[in-house]
C-alpha cells in the first residue's frame, strides 16, 4: 500500500525526462534545477556531481520538491513534497540501474565525460514526504 501511495505521489513525473528538483537553501529560499531522473518502485533517482550546490543543500536539508518539467525547467505540473537523501556506495546500484534504463546511451555518454572529468557522483533518493 505504502509503495502505491508513493506511486501515485509521483504519477506526474511519469512519461518525464525532466523534472524540477527544488532544495532549500540555509536561509529557505528555493533553488530549482531542472534534472533527468528515474522513478522506480515508488522512488525518484537522480544522479549528479558530489560537489553540487544540490548535493550540499540536501545534506542540510532533506526536504525537496519534484514537478515534471521542461529541459528549460519550466514547470508542468504540481509539486510534490518529498525527503532527499544521498545514498551510501552500497545502495546505488537501484538508482543507477533505472536511471541507465531511462536514459540509455545520453547517459552512458553523460557517464564517460564524467569519468573522464574525474567527477564523483552522488546519488539522490527521493520519496514522497
Amino acid at each position: 500500500m505504502v509503495e502505491a501511495q508513493q506511486t501515485n505521489a509521483f504519477a506526474g513525473l511519469h512519461k518525464q525526462q525532466y523534472a524540477n528538483l527544488n532544495t532549500f537553501r540555509k536561509s529557505g529560499a528555493t533553488v530549482v534545477t531542472p534534472v533527468w531522473f528515474a522513478l522506480e518502485n515508488g522512488k525518484v533517482y537522480v544522479v549528479t556531481v558530489n560537489d553540487s550546490g544540490k548535493v550540499k543543500r540536501i545534506r542540510n536539508n532533506s526536504r525537496v520538491q519534484l514537478a515534471p518539467a521542461t529541459r528549460s525547467g519550466q514547470a508542468l505540473g504540481p509539486y510534490v513534497e518529498a525527503t532527499a537523501r544521498i545514498l551510501p556506495a552500497d545502495e546505488v546500484e537501484a538508482a543507477k540501474a533505472a536511471l541507465d534504463h531511462k536514459y540509455g546511451l545520453l547517459k552512458a555518454t553523460f557517464d564517460f565525460f564524467m569519468t573522464l572529468r574525474g567527477a564523483e557522483r552522488a546519488w539522490i533518493e527521493i520519496v514522497p514526504a
